[in-house]
């Protein structure tokens, strides 16, 4: 039995804030029912975005609609607030929260108190200050942007179809991505798979006239997979014409001329920027304890270090990690941690309402799993390496079990089944950025958005 009452505050609906939702949903449901618990979540979006699935997305192997997770369905029993927390008092329990509403009022910010908070807002792009990156890059962290950056890249091989002028093809057929974590070459590997897909109905564009380029200011790419897979990763990479440029940063891409540290300029219209993330800027408004890199101080328990009542897990959190044998290690702010320290910090909230005693978080990194296209993919699974298309196999089978619900799950499968019967979709919507454009126009307003009005020039 839960003491007292108690409210619970659940900060951001990603992995961490969705899955330790989900479990006190079930831990607590007679409570729940019983009125003694209230849950609350505060998230920016209705959905949870499941982030591995972006680059099929992206490819249009998986619809936009089935790599996210309806908040409100699954969290039929909390409370969703579509928000942001803006700052926390916690020596008052009271967090200060801006939704769509407040805007609309204009009476600035609403007051939500809690009796136990859970920081889980994620993180956010880590940008650098390199002259046009602002006007000019497109991110790939969100389901938008996948879509959006999909669109892009199917426009700019339209444009390219259609002009006369061989700098605008030169600059239109220019795709370059910086950072080569996760995010950086699966997309690069999707995209680039896509797009050689879809030449085959230009009649003017051919796979060898696109130019592809990764840029790493590291010496190595993938370093999650290890150093021979990621050396592997390059040499696969370069056999399909993509310039692996190691050692190497951007410096400048001010009118859309990609300038790199080694002095090599590309004049092109895609820029796409996935350099790692950073903690999410809230966690700096809440006066809890931070590390240097701004990540919550917690400990094994997924507690706030020295404060009572606080939890964190996740990208916003440094927890240690137990199993490692040099002290001080953390845990890498990756989903596959995310995932078990939600389930971890579920219970031992529950364990801290009905005063028992709390549980260590302690989990061994198994592996990891990339792709780099279709049938093409990379891992290493319990000092196992795989290459290829068992590799790229074992990636869809892992992120198909740890997709949310059995729906997704069915939904992502059933499309995985009808992608590998029938042709891919090369479908451009790029008008779905501006719907509206349309009827302006007929309505006597301004004209439809031109590619020249844009920063990425997508129409």
């Amino acid at each position: 039995m839960v003491k007292e009452r108690a409210r619970i505050l659940v900060v951001g609906g990603g992995y961490v804030g969705m899955y330790t939702a989900l479990r006190l949903q079930r831990k607590l449901k007679r409570e729940l029912s019983r009125g003694e618990v209230d849950i609350t979540v505060v998230t920016p979006d209705p959905y949870m975005t499941y982030q591995p699935f972006l680059p099929e997305a992206a490819a249009g192997s998986i619809s936009p609609r089935h790599v996210v997770v309806p908040l409100r369905r699954v969290l039929d029993r909390c409370h969703v607030v579509i928000g942001e927390v803006t700052s926390v008092e916690h020596t008052k329990r009271t967090a200060a929260v801006s939704t769509l509403a407040t805007a609309e009022e204009r009476k600035g910010a609403t007051f939500l108190e809690y009796d136990e908070l859970v920081l889980a807002p994620g993180s956010i792009a880590r940008t650098l200050p390199i002259p046009g990156l602002a006007e000019h890059g497109i991110g790939f962290k969100t389901v938008e942007e996948a879509i959006g950056l999909r669109n892009h890249v199917i426009e700019q091989m339209d444009i390219a179809s259609s002009t006369r002028d061989p700098a605008i093809r030169d600059a239109a057929l220019t795709f370059v991505f910086v950072g080569g974590g996760y995010a950086g070459v699966e997309a690069l590997g999707e995209l680039e798979d896509m797009a050689r897909y879809t030449a085959r109905y230009y009649h003017n564009v051919q796979p060898e006239d696109m130019k592809w380029v990764l840029v790493e200011a590291t010496d190595r790419i993938l370093p999650e997979v290890g150093p021979e897979m990621g050396r592997y990763t390059v040499t696969e990479l370069r056999r399909r014409n993509i310039q692996v440029l190691l050692d190497t940063r951007l410096e400048s891409c001010a009118d859309r001329i990609a300038v790199l540290s080694d002095g090599q300029r590309f004049p092109t219209r895609t820029l796409v920027w996935t350099a790692g993330v950073r903690p999410h800027p809230v966690l700096a408004a809440t006066g809890l304890p931070l590390t240097p890199r701004g990540r919550l101080k917690c400990t094994a328990e997924l507690t706030v270090d020295g404060v009572d009542h606080a939890w964190a897990a996740g990208d916003a959190a440094a927890v240690p990690d137990v199993t490692a044998p040099e002290p001080g290690t953390e845990t890498a702010p990756n989903a596959q941690h995310a995932v078990r320290q939600a389930r971890v910090l579920g219970d031992n909230i529950v364990h801290a309402l009905r005063g028992e005693p709390l549980d260590a978080y302690a989990h061994k990194y198994v592996g990891s799993v990339a792709s780099l296209g279709l049938h093409k993919g990379v891992a290493q699974i319990y000092g196992r390496r795989l290459k290829g298309y068992p590799a790229w196999f074992m990636h869809r089978v892992y992120h198909l079990s740890r997709v949310p619900t059995v729906n997704r799950k069915a939904r992502v499968l059933a499309e995985w089944t009808l992608s590998g019967l029938f042709k891919r979709e090369i479908v451009s919507l790029g008008s779905l950025e501006h719907p509206r454009a349309e009827f302006e126009l007929a309505a006597g307003g301004k004209p439809p958005h031109s590619p020249s009005d844009d920063s990425n020039g997508s129409s």
